[in-house]
């Protein structure tokens, strides 16, 4: 246990930090209040409640292109602990500023709560590799099984911690600090990992993964078993200690698709009662099996990741894989509410599909666009909308526009990135 005096030194910061933050947080309470973010909430509740004709949202996620929009020049805290608070506080206030999606400025300040869990009950080491501007970019896995038959036993039981003093300290330090601007609370999402393939390929590289289905289908089916079971009972453990929290406001389900909805928490929940997982949003998703038939996703993955997502309320599947050739069995996952249309998906596939649902297609724009061409291709990317918003007429579509790990120092491209979106969905959705 982590004692107060090692926490307070942790979040010892300067007068003129404290002035500075308590300004950036006055900020972004002015922002939060703006008419504009009631009718981006209404948007949000529109489309996650299956309201008829609700117009698709567009956002853009930041935080992956950090070297660009969150360089050290923006920076005034020198503190640790400054600096930290002043990165969540200055994305937000430039978020609206720079670049104006349809995100819902927060009224509050989230903090990451002190809980460790291990699902595989071993660590896994990993080597990280620098790009060339020194920002740690590539890793790569030391993997502890090399023979699943033989080293499946070095798996360990699930391990869990919470330490409630350091929380308590953490939210007492973050209350005096901001709390009579921004309602400070704890981050919240289900705890415990629904992406049992990343965990396996962890365990064992993809090659190895991929073989072991020929090779040891028995062993393999093991893994995953012991990875479901390792799963849920992370969910469970986080349940019964009271950790869990109402995420149906201005939370994340997945990479930025947030979760506005009436949907949750589950009708029988009162007020005050400890939240449930069937409270609550949750994802799942299996990029590591996108050369995979469909028939062994079928068999090796398909009735894990049913078992996981049973527990949640409404789920939000998948990533940066492509959804169609496994639709047959991500349209029968537990609560399946929204699904990740990646740049490698189907496009008109998976808008027939969802037609006639309250499905949400959950469009991942290519973010070459952004991330390779140094000026954007204003005719490309509106054309790249469009494309979208053909397929998927009559369906309940978002865009979240993930992945650009740079803009070349040119913020004016993901703000026009932005305004042309927002303008061929205004003119599609008229």
């Amino acid at each position: 246990m982590i004692g107060s005096k090692t926490i307070q030194t942790e979040w010892q910061i300067t007068n003129q930090e404290r002035t500075y933050l308590r300004e950036l947080a006055r900020k972004q309470a002015e922002y939060a209040s703006l008419p504009i973010m009631q009718e981006r909430r209404q948007m949000w509740f529109d489309l996650n409640d299956g309201k008829s004709g609700a117009r698709p949202p567009f956002v853009i996620e930041a935080r992956t292109f950090d070297r660009d929009f969150m360089p050290d020049s923006v920076y005034r805290c020198t503190s640790k602990a400054g600096k930290e608070i002043e990165w969540q506080l200055l994305s937000n206030i430039r978020t609206h500023e720079i670049l104006n999606d349809d995100k819902v400025m927060p009224d509050t300040y989230s903090f990451w709560p002190a809980v460790e869990i291990n699902q595989l009950g071993i660590n896994i080491e990993r080597q990280v590799a620098k790009d060339a501007d020194g920002i740690e970019f590539g890793f790569h896995y030391l993997h502890p099984i090399q023979d699943l038959k033989r080293d499946l036993a070095i798996l360990k039981p699930p391990t869990f911690r919470v330490d409630r003093a350091k929380m308590r300290e953490k939210r007492k330090f973050l209350e005096e600090l901001l709390g009579d601007i921004l309602l400070v609370q704890p981050r919240i999402w289900i705890l415990g990992q629904a992406s049992l393939t990343n965990q396996v390929v962890q365990l064992m590289g993809m090659e190895a993964y991929f073989m072991a289905m020929y090779d040891c289908p028995d062993e393999m089916h093991q893994l995953m078993a012991r990875l479901r079971d390792n799963c849920l009972a992370a969910m469970r453990w986080a349940e019964k200690e009271g950790l869990l929290g109402l995420n149906n406001g201005n939370h994340e389900s997945f990479g930025s698709s947030f979760n506005f909805t009436t949907r949750l928490p589950a009708p029988d929940w009162k007020e005050g009662q400890p939240v449930r997982l069937r409270d609550m949003w949750g994802s799942a998703n299996s990029q590591e099996t996108i050369g995979v038939s469909p028939a062994m996703f079928h068999e090796f993955c398909f009735p894990y990741f049913r078992d996981v997502c049973e527990p949640m309320g409404l789920l939000y599947y998948g990533c940066c894989e492509p959804a169609h050739p496994f639709w047959d069995d991500i349209r029968q996952l537990p609560h399946l509410k929204k699904v990740s249309i990646s740049r490698w998906c189907d496009q008109k596939f998976m808008g027939e599909a969802l037609r006639g649902t309250k499905i949400v297609f959950s469009r991942k724009p290519d973010p070459n666009f952004l991330s390779v061409d140094k000026k954007l291709n204003e005719d490309g990317w509106a054309a790249h909308i469009r494309e979208t918003l053909d397929a998927t007429k009559g369906v309940f579509t978002e865009f979240i526009y993930r992945d650009v790990i740079t803009v070349h120092g040119d913020l004016n491209n993901p703000r026009r990135a932005v305004e042309i979106a927002r303008r061929e969905i205004d003119r599609f959705w008229t």
